[in-house]
């Protein structure tokens, strides 16, 4: 361990960077925070755990060498960017087809109201795993937060170290938007807020489609 503890300096700014990237808003914490009010606790941590899912395998990727491999085939790339911005263009059809929907029908607050848990954790699964961002957003953490010739059990504490604080950052939105206040707020304005997330998802669609990587 005290070996470990020489690459502290070098990990401390890539940490940092990765934790504000992880609490600012996203398609990532805009999926908690709505199957959360919308669904539930249950619903919300499920699509946490999911999206956590899809963060760690870019971890692994990058430090196994394979996302730097990726970035290296531009075709590869392309259709996981395509791809990725249908995915969210899906979202915001779901997200605009339940702001039209009556309250009577829309069963707010019930966790099966959209999918099963296997379907809510591979929702969030797909929503990372499909953003290429998240490739890049790896490469420099392991890239910038270590020195070349790092030792494996470096690598090991900062995929570590940033994968439980991401799932701690995730875990605290489920919390705070499943609780009766956020769901009344939710049951007075759902239409808004659903239809806040079905142009947030299409803007987020249309600019990975659009953009350049």
């Amino acid at each position: 361990m005290p070996d470990i503890l020489i690459y502290l300096p070098y990990m401390w700014p890539a940490y940092v960077a990765y934790l504000v990237n992880v609490a600012s808003p996203g398609p990532a914490n805009f999926a908690i925070i709505g199957a959360s009010i919308s669904q539930g606790r249950r619903a919300g941590l499920i699509t946490a755990l999911g999206i956590s899912s899809g963060s760690f395998t870019w971890a692994c990727a990058a430090a196994l060498g394979l996302a730097a491999l990726l970035r290296n085939y531009a075709i590869a790339l392309e259709i996981l960017k395509v791809f990725g911005g249908l995915y969210l263009i899906y979202l915001a059809w779901k997200a605009y087809r339940s702001a039209r929907l009556p309250d009577s029908k829309a069963m707010l607050g019930n966790a099966r109201a959209d999918g099963t848990a296997r379907q809510l954790w591979l929702r969030g699964y797909m929503i990372h795993l499909t953003n290429p961002k998240a490739i890049f957003a790896w490469l420099a953490i392991i890239s910038l937060g270590l020195p070349e010739n790092a030792p494996a059990s470096a690598i090991v504490l900062i995929v570590a170290v940033c994968m439980s604080s991401s799932l701690t950052v995730f875990i605290t939105y489920a919390w705070l938007f499943s609780t009766p206040h956020a769901l009344r707020g939710y049951k007075a304005a759902r239409r808004w807020i659903e239809g806040t997330m079905a142009i947030f998802y299409s803007v987020a669609g249309f600019k990975l489609l659009t953009s350049r990587i």
